[in-house]
């Protein structure tokens, strides 16, 4: 109910002027609430998108069908309502407060990050840079149109990282 009312908040008024207040009235429930399970409304947030990402749906035959599935995956969540504006607030926010950077990292990104290893046999610095690409390139696109990438975007997204990572090969 909680995380619902987030994201409705967020997609009606904006990740600044979502605030713990009104997430609260939304899912009618009291500020103290929200608070005595939610710190601070990043951490509110994070948990908000575990819960709407959920677990990454890493199936395929191959190195290339895993990656397309993986970016497929995190764009079609992205244009979620109120899930790209989410992310998009929480990850501009922890640019200066590390405290929330660590949460997100930890919480948010490790989880996917060693998900994505494990499938694709890539270490960890490998697999960032793919985080760091796809992710970016996703929420940059939302931050400038205030909309999620339209399809024929995301299959050139798909050809463009692949071109990059799906053969296995490794950079000197």
């Amino acid at each position: 109910m909680v995380f619902a009312a987030t994201l409705s908040t967020v997609h009606e008024l904006g990740y600044a002027r979502a605030t713990v207040e009104r997430i609260a009235a939304a899912a009618g429930v009291a500020k103290s609430t929200v608070y005595r399970r939610w710190p601070s409304k990043g951490e509110l947030i994070v948990d908000c998108l575990l819960d709407a990402f959920g677990p990454a749906p890493l199936e395929g035959s191959g190195r290339a069908e895993l990656m397309s599935a993986a970016i497929r995956w995190i764009a079609a969540k992205i244009g979620e309502r109120g899930v790209g504006d989410a992310f998009a607030g929480v990850f501009s926010d922890a640019v200066s407060d590390p405290a929330l950077r660590k949460i997100l990292s930890t919480r948010l990104q490790d989880p996917y990050r060693l998900a994505l290893q494990d499938a694709f046999g890539e270490p960890e610095h490998r697999v960032l840079f793919f985080i760091d690409v796809v992710v970016g390139v996703l929420l940059h696109r939302m931050g400038m149109t205030g909309e999620p990438m339209a399809d024929a975007d995301v299959d050139a997204l798909v050809e463009m990282v692949l071109r990059h990572f799906a053969d296995g090969s490794r950079p000197a």
